[in-house]
């Protein structure tokens, strides 16, 4: 029967499915869970009886918490779940640990394996019949050189995989969320070597669901790996739906002047790029000049020479870009002083269309953008200007009413909705970058809020960034009140306090207590690691109501 002192981590309901989503960590004999929550489900007494309660702790920082589980009606369906799970827990490490027993076998092994390059070269000692079953690749290499008779043992080399990942493959003991995500990227193209499948689906699927940070820094690296080989097809899709939809997370990478000519020109001849042409020139041009170190950095002092350079540096690029869909002062201003590197005739049709808006000696077809309404601002909080405020905060412009936000504001919690306390909010928002916070306070029509361009954590420690900022309005009816802070100490810039709620800086703005509705005395503005205080008071105070929405380029 079940053993009463066993523990098993659990939702609260047993859903089949999610065994998959388990890391199973056989020394202390728990799983985490995905959103690295752990829950034990712990069953007391000798024997589960319709008189056992079944508690569900929730263990997450130094406290726990109880929950008793919903009354199940088959207890004894209950003990089967938690002994059959415990058995395979205890049961699959100790059968990944066999098969790196296995590699290290210097008796019964009929293979050798040499993997790797010099100086990094591993021989490995294997067995043909498991690795027939194992991978299709191999089979097919067992298959075109026979066994032979005479003692002689085979020997293949795999000269494109480290030994290390070869390792990792071959024993089955893989986690990778321990992985660094470089060696992931490096599994993946293994498994594809291998012909693994079931592998470099679930790879892709967890590089695209937890690492989307890691991809958009080294798009460059995981463009190029997704198109190498048509086994990758769900990063081929990121990739492209990332190009046209956030163009700037690519364009404002710190990679992006390293980015190959043909991944630049496949980016910006999408007609459905995200990004006005006024900015596909601008980021072109930075490209074009990166490529050439020598250039002057003054245009003022640039030779027939450096502009020739630069020309053909941007030959490739230059047929991609609408130019004539650029404004008579857009071309004036970025485009006129870099005329030498446009050809003549492109030179000579923009000059007419602009000296005479009525001649068509040419045109460029316009791009798709996305139109977001003011109505589709899911807010109980700000309007639609106050969006567009902070949209141009988040680009470091000056307030200007006539143009229209650039991002869409995509609602991810919402207090009144998904609950107040700090734990939701992680629980939502972990992992999840480029968010604005709003909220309203208690007893008055103040807005205070923040904008934070990288991911939440659940890390008790704070995050560094340089382009974070908290800001508040003092009257919920207008936009025309307000105050922006932007960090100063970048080092402080996000509070990543697992109990806290939204908050930034070294007290700048801190959001938490066990209902930040209710706990008057928790949330506080206190000037420290950004440029001014928010508010008027240090006061502390209680909100009514707390948003989080992640902005998205459109355009």
């Amino acid at each position: 029967m079940f053993n009463s002192r066993a523990q098993i981590i659990q939702h609260e309901k047993y859903v089949p499915s999610t065994a998959q989503e388990w890391d199973y960590d056989y020394k202390d004999n728990t799983i985490s869970l995905k959103s690295n929550r752990k829950f034990v489900l712990d069953v007391t007494g000798g024997k589960c009886d319709n008189h056992t309660p079944i508690i569900l702790c929730y263990k997450h920082g130094g406290g726990n918490q109880q929950f008793i589980l919903e009354k199940w009606n088959d207890v004894s369906l209950v003990e089967n779940i938690v002994e059959c799970i415990i058995d395979n827990c205890k049961f699959l490490p100790k059968l990944s640990q066999n098969f790196l027993e296995i590699l290290n076998d210097d008796e019964y092994y009929d293979i050798n394996i040499e993997v790797g390059n010099d100086p990094h070269v591993k021989i490995f000692h294997a067995h043909m019949a498991i690795l027939n079953y194992r991978s299709s690749y191999l089979r097919r290499i067992f298959s075109a050189n026979k066994k032979k008779n005479d003692g002689t043992l085979m020997h293949i080399k795999l000269p494109n995989i480290l030994p290390d990942i070869f390792e990792i493959i071959l024993s089955g003991r893989l986690s990778l969320k321990e992985c660094d995500s470089s060696d992931i990227i490096k599994l993946l193209v293994a498994a594809n070597e291998l012909n693994l499948q079931e592998l470099i689906t679930y790879i892709q699927s967890f590089l695209i669901e937890n690492k989307t940070n890691w991809i958009e820094q080294n798009f460059n690296l995981i463009y190029r790996t997704s198109f190498e080989n048509d086994s990758f097809l769900d990063l081929q899709k990121y990739c492209n739906n990332l190009i046209s939809n956030e163009p700037d997370k690519i364009f404002k990478s710190q990679h992006f002047i390293s980015i190959p000519e043909k991944l630049l020109t496949s980016v910006i001849q999408s007609d459905n790029l995200q990004m006005s042409e006024i900015r596909i020139w601008e980021y072109v041009l930075k490209w074009g000049i990166s490529q050439n170190p020598e250039l002057p950095s003054d245009l003022m002092n640039y030779s027939k020479e450096d502009f020739n350079t630069l020309k053909n540096t941007l030959h490739q690029c230059i047929p991609f870009i609408r130019f004539y869909n650029l404004t008579s002062k857009e071309f004036a201003d970025k485009v006129f002083p870099y005329k030498r590197v446009l050809p003549k005739e492109l030179r000579k049709g923009l000059l007419l269309s602009y000296l005479d808006p009525d001649n068509k000696k040419g045109e460029s077809n316009p791009r798709t953008f996305r139109i977001v309404a003011s109505s589709d601002i899911d807010s109980n909080i700000i309007t639609y200007q106050h969006a567009k405020i902070i949209s141009e905060w988040i680009d470091r412009l000056e307030i200007n009413e006539e143009l229209d936000s650039p991002y869409e504001f995509k609602l991810l919690f919402r207090g009144s909705r998904d609950g107040f306390s700090p734990y939701k909010f992680h629980e939502i928002c972990d992992l999840q970058s480029h968010t604005v916070i709003i909220a309203k306070v208690k007893g008055n029509n103040e807005i205070i809020g923040g904008y934070n361009p990288i991911e939440w954590k659940s890390a008790d420690r704070y995050s560094y960034t340089k382009d974070s900022f908290i800001f508040s309005f003092n009257n919920k009816d207008r936009n025309d009140n307000y105050v922006l802070s932007r960090i100063n100490d970048n080092q402080y810039a996000i509070n990543n306090r697992s109990y806290y709620g939204p908050s930034f800086g070294n007290g700048d703005l801190i959001i938490w207590g066990l209902d930040i509705s209710t706990f008057c005395n928790y949330c506080h503005v206190r000037k420290n690691s950004y440029e001014r205080s928010i508010r008027e008071t240090e006061d502390r105070f209680s909100i009514e109501e707390c948003e989080i929405f992640q902005v998205m380029k459109i355009y």
